[in-house]
């Protein structure tokens, strides 16, 4: 019961967060799952999973809005499958206990990608949104690398779910506008996640996957996505995305340390983090206070 309990909580907290930033659903579930004991294999199934059931109703909302860029939701869905086949292969055919530290390690650079990526303001779009109705792309958007970071997307989703902080802010920075971005990216991980779900099933031939864990997952996220919909007007994203980043570099440095049995290596490694947020958080003002000395002349060395 306390495990179905602690399940349904990170479905909420994981829609929640999901509702406010467009991304986060797979790696917040998933660290949470993993410092609870569950397998890694059942974890990625059990994620992929709800995220079948989320993701439908996020790609059918995004279509009614026009969020969509059909061309791009295809360049993404397949070598996203592609590269979801291949995550969970692996997963499927290694120890859970001798993967546990890589899938670790993978959460912590998905943690430190969200930590850069809300450590800023969103970049501007360069782009010139499409027409409505229409499929072809703004001529601003830069299309290098798409296939890539889909297919990157999808074994970082087969391993541990986690698909939209990967991809998302990649076509930001390749000068996507924002709607465009989320929308597309969401309506794709929808085919990510039934290939990794499918692929875990027919793998594992669902061994580990437990029916109260899946529809506690569900449950919960359920009950989030309404009120993640009212609250995001009270909360700042970007302070939100700091702690989505806070949360996976915190419990997935203690996996580590109770990996390698350094519990004095632990508390560094909280330390670091707790630096890491502290100097990302007040970057925007660091980089105003750099800009305003350079917009007065003001130099930083010392006169001679």
């Amino acid at each position: 019961m306390d495990d179905l309990i602690v399940v349904a909580l990170a479905g909420f907290f994981a829609s929640m967060v999901d509702g406010a930033l467009g991304m986060g659903f797979g790696p917040t579930s998933s660290s949470i799952l993993l410092s609870s004991g569950i397998s890694p294999a059942a974890a990625s199934l059990t994620v992929n999973i709800a995220k079948v059931a989320t993701g439908l109703a996020a790609g059918v909302s995004h279509w009614r809005f026009r969020n969509v860029d059909r061309r791009l939701v295809l360049d993404l869905a397949i070598p996203g499958a592609i590269g979801a086949l291949i995550g969970t292969t692996v997963l499927a055919n290694v120890d859970g206990d001798a993967i546990r530290p890589v899938l670790a390690i993978v959460l912590l650079v998905v943690g430190l990608r969200i930590l850069i990526r809300f450590s800023r303001p969103l970049p501007v779009a360069r782009s010139v949104e499409p027409e409505p109705g229409s499929d072809r792309r703004a001529p601003a958007f830069d299309e290098r690398g798409v296939r890539v970071a889909a297919t990157a997307g999808g074994v970082t989703n087969g391993l541990v779910g986690a698909w939209g902080p990967v991809v998302t802010p990649f076509l930001l920075h390749r000068g996507l506008a924002p709607r465009y971005a989320i929308g597309s990216v969401n309506t794709a991980e929808v085919a990510v996640a039934i290939v990794s779900a499918g692929s875990l099933i027919t793998s594992l031939g669902g061994e580990g996957l437990e029916a109260g864990v899946v529809l506690a997952m569900l449950g919960g996220g359920v009950v989030a996505a309404p009120l993640a919909a009212y609250v995001v007007r009270f909360f700042a994203p970007r302070l939100l995305g700091l702690a989505v980043a806070a949360l996976l570099l915190l419990t997935q440095s203690r996996e580590l340390a109770n990996t390698g049995n350094l519990p004095f290596t632990r508390w560094l490694a909280y330390a670091g983090v707790l630096v890491t947020l502290s100097l990302a958080a007040m970057r925007p003002r660091i980089d105003e206070a750099r800009a305003l000395r350079r917009s007065t002349g003001v130099s930083t060395r010392p006169t001679v």
